[in-house]
């Protein structure tokens, strides 16, 4: 049998009012999410009847006035990430301005960026398992040690949207690898997929504390999850495709994060990857990241 996953859910909601079931105005909602159109089959206007509804229930939840956006990719543009090795000093202010830019949740507590900490001389490209990234020293840098930040590489060839059986996650024309979190049935097998432990799932019911929500978001980016469902840095593309830099990239102290388009030649990205001695992470299992690491000095 071949039942796509609209068809299942609509026997589920058929079945449950034939048992007389109540439907009250959030499982209505519910069931509207889930019975909506897949993103990239959406026209303009039906995009436009979801954010509103999005909004008012985001609005409802958290008690500020939330602005839903869903930016289209710029035209010709390619993504891409520069991080200097040399120049990181572990301080994980990426990894706090992340965390406030795309409303990941205090509690559980969900982290895109993990910042891992190795000894000078060690053995570690290979070896990434054998870092720390629950160092907590008095001050950072430490002598003796140097720091690598990983998160989501923004795959050319991305094994976590072969293997999603719903396409609820995919790469649009700008590199980014992005996630429909309605369209996610949480079976987790990107996560499984990814050899760089990018993808987080939400175990829990996301907190966000209403002091530090941040209502300027993405459909596909930073609005907020549903339990169940899985995430991942977009490239903060909220901002991205405003023209603006990634929060990781805005807050680094000592300039060790760049960005940019790998299209245009006179990007800073095009620079560091022609000029420096660059490398990608486990290349040998060709999934061609668009995140550079080089060593400056």
């Amino acid at each position: 049998m071949n039942i796509n996953r609209r068809s299942f859910l609509k026997g589920t909601a058929a079945g449950l009012a034939a048992i007389g079931l109540p439907v009250s105005k959030s499982h209505a909602s519910f069931w509207e999410s889930f019975f909506q159109k897949h993103y990239r089959e959406m026209t303009d206007n039906e995009k436009d009847e979801v954010v509103k509804r999005l909004e008012v229930e985001y609005s409802a939840k958290y008690g500020k006035n939330f602005d839903v956006a869903t930016t289209k990719p710029i035209d010709g543009a390619l993504f891409g990430y520069g991080l200097d090795l040399s120049r990181c000093i572990g301080c994980r202010r990426c990894v706090y301005a992340c965390t406030a830019e795309n409303n990941q949740s205090r509690d559980p507590q969900i982290h895109y960026i993990s910042v891992l900490r190795f000894k000078q001389g060690e053995k570690w490209v290979n070896d990434l398992e054998g870092s720390d990234k629950y160092y907590d020293p008095e001050t950072v840098p430490e002598e003796g040690h140097f720091y690598m930040p990983v998160q989501c590489q923004q795959c050319e060839n991305p094994p976590c949207v072969k293997v999603c059986p719903t396409q609820a996650t995919w790469k649009d024309p700008d590199g980014i690898i992005v996630v429909d979190y309605n369209w996610c049935i949480g079976c987790r097998y990107c996560m499984a997929a990814c050899p760089y432990g990018a993808r987080k799932f939400n175990w829990g019911e996301p907190y966000l504390p209403e002091n530090e929500i941040n209502s300027q978001t993405h459909y596909l980016g930073n609005r907020p999850r549903l339990k169940g469902c899985v995430e991942k840095c977009t490239f903060c593309v909220q901002r991205t495709r405003l023209g603006k830099y990634p929060a990781c990239v805005e807050i680094c102290p000592v300039g060790a994060r760049k960005f940019g388009d790998l299209n245009d030649p006179a990007s800073e990205i095009r620079y560091c990857i022609e000029k420096k001695r660059v490398f990608r992470l486990k290349e040998d299992l060709n999934t061609l990241p668009k995140f550079y690491y080089f060593f400056a000095t």
